[in-house]
């Protein structure tokens, strides 16, 4: 196994109260990397590590087999060339940062697209099963705003597959990952470097206190903040803000929120599900209710293969004005595709529809309605090796920020995981290999045992999941689709009073587990996360992607940086560097303002 076996075990005593037991047992392991987050970006720096023969633990909240990126279906991208010769990864950097609004950083999106092919590559030696034309080349499928066909695919459930590929890559490594432990804080010592980092098991309560040379967060975004969202519940809740801001470090457009056009509207706990955007990428039609296919009044070039932030803002404009859904949302299409093109590329869309809604997507319609997907902005990271201001501690994926901008490319965020996976194990094995020495911090750990012991303690009026549930009903009302600033400056009286509640919660683990204590910790972190946003929000006083804001409709020049938070500083605005001119000629020359075409 490649982790050490430097173990303590040491028991503290149980607790007793009237109607449950808290544990106090610890366990006390060693390793030289740590990777929080068994999602894929998290499992492809593991494994990037392991290959190395480097010591590497995983650990993940959720099951390795039920993470974010096994939702995502629709494809991952790489200007392979097999289908369009004409392509290349400059002009799938010249796309992204066209689409990005300006905002992504030239450096991240040129490292991404130059290493997409290795990534595909990696998944196909771990055996990924890719969707192939009849000669054995790897298909490719056009997504949303991108010039050729770059986006490879297994069917609609493309996420999953990898998800797939990476766990049978990790067992044959023999790669330690413990499913229910929840990292509560990062350890950082006197000098601000990491030395490891502490959590509780789920199940059980066991503490784990974890030394670690270097810290991997790969816990993905905070989207769950929101009412109707693709994640599930307690999943890109913003753990990873809390956790780097907590150590130290800083976030970097948390504004940025992709609202994703295709989230499902019923049974109401699914509500927010995806639709793929596959749907749509093999020829799906966006209609109001009133049977008027719409995408022409907004992207008329590229209709239902416009932008995400388009194609969300249309559905949600369409909406707003009263053209929708008698449930308030939009109608999308397959229907009128031959049978055989749905069953084959968009089966997961057929079944989980026929599950859901027993709807039969050969012959009707789907009901959709924008729903937040994707965190764009996130850890501030250093382009080149996705190192933060923490020496020590790395983010990566949707944890991570500068590849996105204000608005992301379907397909981009998977490769993203393989391409920064292999780069930031490499880094965090060199960084390990630099230090002469690991120095510790008592106090540290005390204050991260004092933190759960005191939340175990609590035990007043005020429900976790209550005031979780508020806070994602303020960010809808008042930082969804549409943003103004009186409606971000109520949101922000409205965290203020739900923060001012959050001293008086009660946390109850019981027999079946520690899900309350998680839920506690969730809290803290969505509200960490739901202020960063507001505030960012209200500074980005422009509409530019994603971020439309009504009361200034206008892209503003002065506007095309990206804005980093941290609760020292508050929002400060930091530069883009220039795009290199070998890609900045792929580009075209319109910029998108407010869902239209400026020219």
């Amino acid at each position: 196994m490649h982790w050490s076996n430097a173990e303590v075990v040491l028991t503290f005593g149980v607790m007793s109260t009237p109607d449950h037991r808290i544990s106090t047992t610890e366990r006390q392991m060693s390793t030289t990397v740590l990777v929080v987050g068994t999602g894929g970006s998290g499992l492809r720096a593991a494994i990037e590590l392991a290959e190395a023969g480097i010591d590497v633990l995983a650990l993940g909240k959720r099951p390795k087999m039920d993470t974010h990126t096994s939702l995502a279906a629709g494809g991952i991208n790489a200007a392979l060339a097999t289908m369009d010769p004409d392509d290349s990864w400059q002009q799938h950097a010249a796309d992204t940062l066209q689409e990005s609004y300006l905002l992504a950083n030239p450096r991240t999106v040129e490292i991404v697209t130059s290493g997409a092919a290795r990534g595909i590559e990696d998944l196909e030696r771990y055996g990924m099963p890719f969707a192939r034309e009849a000669d054995g080349r790897i298909s490719l499928r056009f997504f949303g705003a991108h010039t050729y066909r770059r986006t490879a695919f297994a069917g609609d459930y493309t996420g999953l597959e990898i998800q797939r590929t990476l766990i049978n890559r990790a067992a044959q490594l023999q790669i330690p990952i413990l499913d229910s432990v929840y990292v509560t804080r990062i350890l950082v010592n006197d000098d601000g470097a990491v030395f490891g980092a502490y959590g509780f098991d789920i199940e059980n309560g066991t503490r784990y206190l974890i030394h670690a040379d270097a810290v991997i967060l790969a816990a993905g975004g905070h989207n769950r903040i929101w009412r109707r969202t693709s994640s599930r519940r307690d999943e890109n809740t913003g753990d990873s803000f809390r956790l780097a801001v907590d150590a130290g470090g800083r976030l970097r457009d948390p504004e940025l929120v992709q609202f994703h056009p295709s989230g499902i509207l019923e049974p109401e706990n699914a509500a927010g599900s995806l639709v793929s955007e596959a749907a749509r990428g093999e020829g799906g039609i966006l209609r109001n209710g009133l049977g008027e296919r719409f995408m022409g009044n907004y992207d008329p070039q590229r209709l239902e293969l416009s932008t995400r932030d388009r194609v969300a803002l249309a559905c949600y404009t369409e909406i707003k004005q009263g053209r929708g859904t008698p449930n308030g949302g939009v109608w999308l299409d397959v229907s009128h595709l031959p049978r055989q093109t749905i069953m084959t590329r968009l089966p997961r869309v057929y079944q989980t529809m026929l599950e859901l809604q027993m709807l039969d997507i050969t012959k009707d319609p789907i009901e959709i309605a924008p729903t937040a997907h994707y965190s764009m902005g996130g850890v501030w990271v250093r382009p080149e090796d996705h190192s933060t201001d923490v020496p020590g501690l790395y983010a990566i994926g949707e944890a991570s920020s500068g590849l996105h901008g204000a608005n992301r490319l379907g397909g981009n965020s998977l490769i993203e995981l393989l391409v920064f996976g292999r780069i930031v194990g490499q880094a965090a094995a060199a960084y390990s290999a630099g230090l002469s020495a690991q120095k510790r911090s008592s106090d540290a750990v005390a204050r991260a045992r004092a933190e759960i012991a005191d939340l175990l303690s609590t035990d007043g009026p005020e429900n976790v999941r209550a005031l979780q549930r508020d806070i994602r009903n303020t960010m809808t009302e008042h930082a969804g689709v549409v943003r103004d600033e009186a409606g971000l400056r109520t949101g922000l009286a409205e965290l203020d009073a739900i923060e001012a509640r959050m001293a008086d919660i009660g946390v109850h683990p019981d027999i079946a587990g520690y899900q309350d204590l998680a839920h506690a910790f969730d809290l803290k972190s969505a509200a960490l996360a739901a202020r960063a946003t507001l505030l960012a929000a209200l500074e980005r006083r422009e509409t530019r992607g994603c971020h439309n804001r009504s009361d200034y409709p206008d892209l503003d020049p002065a506007l095309q940086v990206n804005l980093v938070w941290s609760p020292s500083t508050g929002v400060v605005r930091e530069p883009i560097p220039e795009i290199p001119a070998a890609i900045a000629t792929l580009m075209r020359d319109d910029i998108s303002v407010a869902g239209k075409l400026v020219e």
